[in-house]
């Protein structure tokens, strides 16, 4: 079945008329993705490739009953494109967009949360349930659907080991990009109980990288609530203390988010951990057999 978007889900682009926002909706419609509008102030009344440009969210919502919506908005104007989706009454929020302030995250995260709205990203490659459609920026062939759900801090890797999942015969559910900033809508462990509630998700992969207790949290929430086998990974094992490794939620400081306190984490909470990334696939597939 998979987790927050399916193929009823109707998208709004905010920020389809800029070069990656026109893109990247050719991208999704070519996958499947039902975008019914298209979001820039000031020029409501255009189209791209046939999509209905409008001023604001709440239009998408009152005329094309839009509730996802795909962000892609510069970072001085992103924090406003999520509080108006919420606003607006979206369920589903994916903000493509990096480099948002903190400080405006702060109260995005806490106005989105109030209204009842789930916010993926920023800083993500968005959700995909395969076969069914995809919102962000993920290579749509690489995906199969199937059983198996994803769930991971850095894009790039998530494209990875969905890759090697495919390869060896796992199809997955719904595939998710936290987002790589200090501050994101969702945790492992927010997705993880939907999962968990999710009859067509047999299994999970969790995608983990140094910074924060995110991975520490999961583990404790999997061994204590989540019934469903787990394969885990944490990038970043050779990182060096205070050095960011490309996302601003990856660093080491204060004496927390070492890899090997997470790896040790998970492993002691009963989680399969792969340490040699090119063998996800085939640890998956033994620890996922039978499920």
């Amino acid at each position: 079945m998979g987790i927050l978007v399916d193929e009823n889900t109707k998208v709004v682009v905010q920020g389809i008329t800029g070069k990656e926002g026109t893109f990247h909706t050719r991208q999704m419609v070519a996958y499947g993705t039902n975008i019914v509008a298209g979001v820039t102030p000031g020029k409501g009344g255009e189209k791209v490739d046939g999509i209905p440009v409008l001023n604001r969210v709440k239009e998408s919502v009152d005329i094309y009953k839009a509730n996802a919506s795909c962000i892609f908005v510069p970072p001085p104007f992103a924090s406003d494109a999520m509080l108006e989706a919420a606003d607006a009454g979206i369920d589903v929020i994916v903000c493509i967009t990096e480099g948002i302030p903190t400080l405006d995250m702060i109260k995005t995260v806490h106005f989105i949360r109030k209204c009842g709205a789930v916010l993926i990203g920023p800083n993500t490659p968005g959700i995909i349930s395969p076969g069914k459609t995809k919102v962000g920026i993920m290579p749509g062939q690489i995906h199969k659907q199937g059983a198996i759900g994803v769930i991971s801090r850095s894009g790039t890797l998530t494209y990875e080991v969905v890759d090697q999942l495919t390869r060896v015969g796992l199809g997955q559910s719904t595939c998710i990009g936290l987002g790589g900033d200090q501050i994101v809508g969702a945790s492992f462990v927010d997705h993880l109980r939907r999962f968990k509630e999710d009859r067509g998700t047999n299994g999970v992969v969790l995608i983990g990288e140094i910074g924060g207790t995110a991975e520490e949290e999961a583990a404790e929430y999997i061994e204590e609530e989540f019934d469903k086998p787990v394969v885990a990974f944490i990038a970043g094992q050779t990182a060096p203390p205070g050095r960011r490794m490309g996302h601003a939620g990856a660093i080491i400081s204060g004496g927390k988010g070492k890899a090997e306190d997470k790896i040790h984490a998970l492993k002691s909470h009963g989680i399969t951990v792969v340490l040699n990334l090119g063998q996800l696939g085939k640890t998956a597939l033994e620890a996922f057999r039978g499920s």
